[in-house]
């Protein structure tokens, strides 16, 4: 005869009354855009870019050249327009739209890559594969630019008030040589340096993604942050080595940009190759609106 009692549940029952089941975390899973690269890694990029530079190097030399000539024309409209005032931190920026005019030089690279040869005029009528997405990060770099421009005359108004910009001959001295230069100086510099990192993130490869696949802005933009995080080491190393190079164009007067900026723009298609991966991406579910065809 069965009893009229029930027995009581085995103690590990998550059906017990007044149990609440177990909550187990997933087990941890690296991502997919973890390469475990050494941060030594980002200078055979360097050396795989200076390779590139004189494969046929009159195209790469010549791109560089134009990149000094614009630069050469921005400072000197600065100061006809009597803009001095905001020409350290467009120099600063500069650094936030290099990836944005370096396409033609990931095209020769490409393009080198698979055995073929580069013109000029080939490197300045890129057609990338997302033409309409890479518009739109072009636009969200000058924004960001632009809002760079903005934050830096905010702090320069902080610091010595609403007063006319004495001229750049007159300020250099009183931000080196006064405390309150000093202070601007550190603000400054905390401030340029979140805005680079941030712009440096999102673009470090979504520009070279946006001419090799097929993607949507906000994809190419997420993809490139999540690509930087996850080879966090190696990008802090690339990252000093573009802050250094570029600090030596700046103490040359810009003329190191012809040599530098195409060396920076190959290197940093072999560093999107080494980490994306050498065949393009036709099975990605990170693309946020756009599937590979």
């Amino acid at each position: 005869m069965l009893s009229d009692k029930l027995a009581p549940p085995p103690p590990d029952n998550p059906h017990d009354a007044g149990m609440i089941p177990k909550v187990v975390p997933p087990l941890p899973r690296q991502s997919s855009h973890a390469r475990n690269l050494p941060w030594r890694t980002a200078f055979s990029w360097v050396s795989s870019g200076w390779r590139d530079l004189w494969t046929n190097p009159i195209p790469s030399l010549a791109y560089g050249f134009g990149v000094f000539l614009l630069s050469a024309l921005v400072v000197w409209c600065l100061f006809q327009l009597d803009f001095d005032y905001a020409l350290l931190p467009a120099l600063s920026g500069f650094m936030v739209l290099g990836p944005l005019i370096a396409s033609g030089l990931y095209e020769k690279s490409r393009r080198l890559e698979v055995g073929d040869t580069t013109r000029f005029a080939g490197m300045l009528l890129v057609r990338p594969r997302s033409a309409r997405a890479g518009f739109m990060m072009g636009v969200l770099l000058l924004g960001l630019f632009l809002l760079w421009m903005r934050a830096a005359v905010l702090i320069y108004a902080l610091f010595f008030g609403m007063v006319a910009f004495p001229g750049i001959m007159e300020i250099l001295p009183m931000l080196f040589l006064t405390p309150i230069g000093w202070s601007l100086l550190m603000v400054g510099c905390i401030v340029g340096a979140l805005f680079a990192a941030f712009a440096f993130a999102i673009s470090a490869f979504a520009f070279p993604m946006l001419l090799t696949e097929r993607t949507d802005a906000m994809s190419a933009l997420g993809i490139s942050m999540a690509m930087v995080w996850n080879n966090l080491s190696v990008m802090l190393a690339w990252g000093a080595i573009v802050v250094v190079l570029f600090a030596a164009s700046v103490l040359t007067f810009g003329l190191a940009l012809i040599i530098i900026f195409p060396l920076l723009g190959h290197a940093t298609w072999h560093s999107y190759r080494e980490i994306r991966g050498r065949e393009e991406v036709e099975h990605d579910d990170d693309r946020m609106f756009v599937r590979p065809a």
